[in-house]
């Protein structure tokens, strides 16, 4: 036998957790003589079993083993310490003893759960997940094994569910969450551990040092994006204990009582330490103090610096805080030596979501036509909590689909029924209709579903459109490779009715992102500020869920020319004033698009027109012939007996008609009709026959539109 490996133990990826996946290096594979599937010992402060699979490619040659939390916390070793990976002889199960921790199954179970746990390795004391429907999951402890030793759960093992003991009953249920149940956030949970873990697990080393350990780290970010989830599982990776500050506990309406209560959790957390304390929404808990009026507050603000800063130097212990309102907390608070370090925890970007979305459907028995990859690509400023919210409403399409018709309880569904459910793409379309993203919620808008197939001509304006808004989106990395940086805005100008709002309809629905509509009057307030503080929010919401498009309709109502009608407030200027900054100010815009339409270019500030903010004022005229039989092509377009207009004739007759002419002018025509069908069956809505359109419909129109003489 091969002499066994001293390898680090890195986190899993989070599609491996609850599988007994020890990835390797090929060449430390070939090193202990193993073929892929083989089944090694981890050795740390106890011994377990996983299965061998190769490390991907940017894992390989560090010298490292990645395993998941379960298969951690049974060899009892953390991330980045040192364990021995040896081979293990072992045999196929003839039968496992499982004690449940957290949910006892029937009878009819076992043949789901078995299914589960198919090819997992374990060994007498292990603990195995099950990670059933939707993000829920079955805990048990392996109490025996037949044979002995190390063996691999098969088809042909017989499970049995034994009883708990006594000690196990008093046990609280297992809660454990791993590395592996963060998704997105690798750099962010990566910079916390060197916060917190070292302190925590090796204090000597900073004393080696004759440094102070940090004491606190704040997170911010949009509501949702997984900020009390890190600090959980920082707490429960690090084997500390978790202490959770919420306001209104902390609040007493008796003088003193909540600095005390205060005080009391911080003795206490230093006594049972190390310990870690998470002060959730510490905006509520420690408000400015030259804004707040109530006394309590401020007192609790300042035995809050007291209790992290004061005389009594506490070890073994820090304060995690996570709030998404960061300015709206005490600024004696945000510096070094209390919060340390401040962390903003953005929105996933499509790789995140991608790894959001293995994690919550990981139990899910999803269809094969269900691409993750493209769900990724298409759920632009989703946060982890909108992402899940989209899986769960994606199993409930299928259940509603299910339930009618079966007719009876899930409790009596036949279990080969229930085993044969997935979760269909369709069912995943369904719940994106219902689910939207929470950081731009109030500003969000129903892309309408216009595509270029619907807009007529324009053929060079649309290519011109696609290289500002859809290349930057799909080749970033050719615009980086030429140093070319992508244009932040563009204007589309031209008369009424040549289709500029439908353009930038089309732009928004073809690139798949985000989409915020600005109308001009929502961002005027008759406070002083106010409307500035609107135009702030905005690029902040935007940036927030980048890649994202602002629109502005009539943008020259948004931003007038300055000294063009200024009234005393000088509202409208100081509106222009934000918009230029936040364009072309010392914050980058990145990700953020502006398209702006106007049929009055000359009433815009000149400021808004130069490159940097509007690089490209795109004049729309009136369409051509060519044009015009495009569009006049759209609008005829699956209306019954259109085939019988002369397309090209109709569009040498309407010269200098712009294209919602052209609508109006179809749409008349319909009408015609429709109101023939309605005469001929003599106003029975049962006689009623069936709409064709007619040269005489369309002449009509015509001359409606372009006066009588046309024909």
């Amino acid at each position: 036998m091969s002499e066994p490996l001293k390898l680090k133990v890195a986190e899993a990826l989070p599609k491996d957790a609850g599988r007994g996946y020890a990835r390797l290096d090929p060449v430390d594979i070939d090193r202990l003589g193993l073929e892929l599937g083989d089944i090694v010992q981890i050795k740390g402060a106890a011994a377990s079993v996983a299965k061998v699979m190769p490390a991907y490619p940017q894992m390989r040659g560090k010298g490292c083993v990645q395993l998941d939390g379960i298969t951690r916390k049974n060899a009892e070793v953390a991330v980045d310490e040192q364990a021995l990976v040896q081979p293990l002889p072992w045999q196929p199960a003839r039968q496992v003893v499982l004690i449940p921790t957290t949910v006892t199954p029937g009878k009819r179970d076992l043949d789901y759960i078995g299914g589960l746990l198919d090819g997992l390795p374990v060994v007498k004391g292990d603990l195995v997940r099950a990670s059933l429907f939707g993000s829920r999951s079955a805990d048990f402890t392996v109490a025996d094994c037949d044979p002995r030793g190390a063996v691999v759960i098969n088809p042909t093992t017989s499970l049995v569910i034994g009883k708990r003991s006594e000690h196990a009953k008093a046990a609280p249920p297992s809660t454990t969450m791993t590395y592996e149940d963060v998704g997105g956030l690798r750099s962010q949970v990566q910079r916390i551990r060197e916060m917190i873990e070292l302190p925590l697990r090796h204090p000597q080393v900073f004393e080696r040092l004759g440094i102070d350990a940090p004491k606190g780290i704040l997170l911010h970010g949009p509501p949702g994006c997984g900020k009390t989830l890190i600090a959980r599982i920082i707490a429960q990776e690090s084997h500390a204990n978790f202490f959770s500050v919420s306001g209104p506990e902390i609040v007493h309406k008796f003088y003193g009582e909540s600095e005390a209560h205060l005080r009391k959790i911080f003795e206490e957390a230093a006594r049972k330490g190390p310990s870690i304390i998470f002060m959730d929404e510490i905006d509520a808990i420690a408000p400015r103090r030259d804004k707040v009026v109530g006394d309590v507050e401020k007192r609790i603000v300042a035995q809050l610096l007291a209790l992290m800063d004061g005389l009594t130097r506490r070890q073994n212990l820090i304060v995690i805080a996570a709030t998404n309102l960061p300015n709206a907390i005490d600024p004696a608070l945000r510096r070094p030596g209390r919060f340390d370090r401040e962390l903003a925890i953005p929105i996933p970007d499509r790789v995140g979501r991608r790894e959001i979305l293995e994690i919550h459907s990981r139990g899910m028995p999803l269809n094969e036509d269900v691409a993750l990859a493209q769900l990724a690509e298409i759920t632009h400023g989703f946060v982890g909590a909108d992402l899940e919210a989209l899986c769960r409403e994606a199993a409930m399409s299928t259940l509603r689909r299910l339930l009618p018709d079966i007719g009876v309880s899930l409790a009596e569904m036949p279990i080969d029924r229930l085993t044969g459910v997935t979760v269909d793409m369709e069912d995943f379309v369904t719940a994106l209709r219902e689910v939207e993203p929470s950081a731009i919620r109030e500003l969000f808008v129903e892309v309408p579903d216009v595509h270029w197939d619907d807009v007529g001509g324009l053929d060079a304006i649309r290519q011109r459109l696609v290289e500002a808004v859809e290349w930057p989106l799909s080749y970033p990395q050719l615009f980086e490779q030429a140093g070319v940086r992508p244009p932040k805005g563009l204007l589309l100008a031209g008369p009424p009715g040549v289709g500029k709002t439908m353009i930038a309809k089309a732009v928004a629905n073809e690139s798949g992102v985000n989409v915020i509509a600005v109308k001009g009057p929502e961002l005027m307030s008759r406070y002083v500020g106010e409307s500035e503080a609107g135009v702030r929010e905005l690029f902040h919401k935007a940036r927030q869920a980048a890649p994202c498009i602002i629109f502005l309709d009539e943008v020259d109502a948004v931003v007038p020319a300055r000294g063009a009608g200024a009234t005393d407030s000088h509202v409208a200027e100081r509106v222009l004033s934000q918009f230029l900054a936040e364009l072309d100010g010392l914050e980058e815009l990145k990700g953020v698009f502006v398209l702006g339409a106007t049929n009055r270019a000359d009433l815009i500030d000149a400021a808004m027109l130069r490159p940097g903010r509007f690089d490209e004022v795109v004049e729309i005229p009136l369409p051509t012939e060519l044009d015009r039989r495009a569009i006049l092509a759209v609008h005829l377009r699956g209306k019954p007996g259109a085939e019988a207009v002369d397309v090209e004739q109709l569009a040498i007759s309407t010269d200098g008609t712009s294209g919602a002419e052209l609508a109006a002018l179809c749409n008349r025509a319909a009408l015609r009709a429709i109101r023939r069908a309605v005469a001929q069956g003599g106003g029975d809505p049962l006689a009623v026959a069936a709409v064709q359109l007619e040269l005489d419909d369309i002449n009509s129109a015509l001359q409606e539109l372009m006066g009588p003489d046309i024909c």
